[in-house]
């Protein structure tokens, strides 16, 4: 979830950025226009709009709070006519063309958010027709119709395809399944890397173990998606590899290898190279969600720890999707996001999108009583003053209304 490829390098196999699709093309940016109002971040969308907007839809579900009408909005109205989705569209009253370069990726997670939040059946159906059309003979997922099967567009597709009521493995392309495509981009058992998922095989054939691509293809074999429940299996660490007949198998490899990896310091490393090693937060949260979702919770929980400690301000450089991630590791591990080290995740995110009362369901039902109880001007209120004169007795009912807007 954490590296994806911009339309500038699709044809590429490199993973770059963080937290969401980065460019990678040194030609002009177009020219700069204002930005939707229902759109989460100010930075460029051109890469990652559709993309950060429904990690930043999931992530608010997630923590129970009801996203803006007009960003829900927003997502569902950049959907091609065809069921696809671009990363973004300036004017999505304009029909999308040849020229229009929509992604798997983005049209997952759009099914994911979507799906999640209910209401849009008719979008996310057209949309996993399309996802569905551009299969692959192996089973997976390129990040573009008819590019080359990778582990993390093929598991965010199976997490899209879950989370729309479908059953992924039997959703097939030449009598294979996206499972028979994960299961093909496993590193085996033995030399470097055991377990772990490459992101697509090398020119030769060989395969190079990419944390991203592990913690997104532990997901994929699992049959989740970005909004991962917590897993209830015995935990990663618990045997060793084993060469993976099953996705349940190879989710345990792949789990395995990654608590391997967080064991020394709880945090990953980015690989960047000639660089200092530095803390790689982007892939340690999604790291995090996949070891929590396989079921080892103990190495969840101590390199979530660490990223209370470290990542706020990662966050708070990175933008939207970056606290959306946070917030799905919370939740896969069962910590509060409004209390991450200090910081409020939550209000946070909610800051970077268009304005909205920061209520949950339930938060606003119980304020909504109080009020009625504690407060005169949140409700009907009678005052009645009886008048006795002479030899009869009237009385007057003065009935009152303030009620306060939420």
């Amino acid at each position: 979830m954490n590296v994806r490829r911009s339309a500038a390098v699709l044809a590429a196999v490199a993973v770059l950025g963080a937290a969401a699709p980065a460019a990678a093309d040194s030609s002009p940016s177009p020219t700069p226009q204002a930005l939707p109002s229902a759109l989460y971040g100010d930075a460029d969308p051109q890469y990652d709009g559709v993309w950060r907007q429904s990690l930043a839809l999931l992530a608010q579900h997630a923590a129970g709070v009801e996203p803006p009408k007009a960003a829900v909005g927003w997502l569902a109205g950049q959907q091609c006519a065809d069921g696809s989705f671009a990363p973004f569209r300036a004017d999505p009253s304009a029909a999308c063309d040849a020229k229009t370069m929509v992604d798997t990726n983005q049209t997952a997670a759009a099914v994911q958010a979507l799906a999640a939040l209910g209401g849009h059946d008719a979008v996310t159906e057209k949309a996993v027709g399309w996802l569905k059309s551009v299969q692959n003979k192996d089973g997976g997922w390129g990040y573009t119709a008819g590019g080359a099967s990778d582990t993390n567009s093929t598991s965010v597709v199976v997490g899209a395809l879950a989370a729309a009521g479908e059953r992924p493995g039997e959703v097939r392309k030449g009598g294979k399944s996206p499972y028979d495509a994960l299961l093909g981009l496993e590193l085996p058992c033995t030399g470097k890397g055991a377990g772990a998922f490459a992101f697509q095989p090398e020119k030769d054939g060989s395969l190079t173990a990419n944390a991203d691509a592990t913690a997104a293809g532990v997901l994929g074999a699992l049959g989740q998606g970005l909004l991962a429940e917590p897993g209830k299996g015995e935990g990663a660490t618990s045997g060793s590899c084993v060469k993976a007949a099953t996705p349940e198998q190879a989710a345990a490899n792949g789990a395995a290898h990654l608590a391997g990896e967080l064991a020394a310091k709880g945090y990953l490393l980015a690989a960047t190279p000639g660089a200092e090693d530095q803390p790689d937060v982007g892939n340690t949260a999604d790291a995090v969600v996949a070891l929590a979702a396989q079921g080892d919770t103990a190495q969840a929980k101590k390199s979530y720890a660490w990223l209370e400690k470290n990542a706020a301000g990662w966050a708070a450089q990175s933008g939207p999707a970056a606290y959306a991630q946070l917030i799905l590791a919370a939740r896969a591990t069962g910590a509060d996001p409004r209390d991450f080290g200090g910081t409020d995740l939550v209000k946070q995110l909610q800051a970077a999108g268009p304005a909205a009362p920061e209520k949950t369901t339930k938060a606003a039902e119980s304020a909504e009583e109080e009020k009625d109880e504690s407060s005169p001007f949140g409700v009907w209120w009678f005052v009645g003053v009886c008048l006795v004169a002479g030899i009869g007795i009237g009385f007057l009912i003065s009935n009152r209304t303030k009620r306060q807007q939420p």
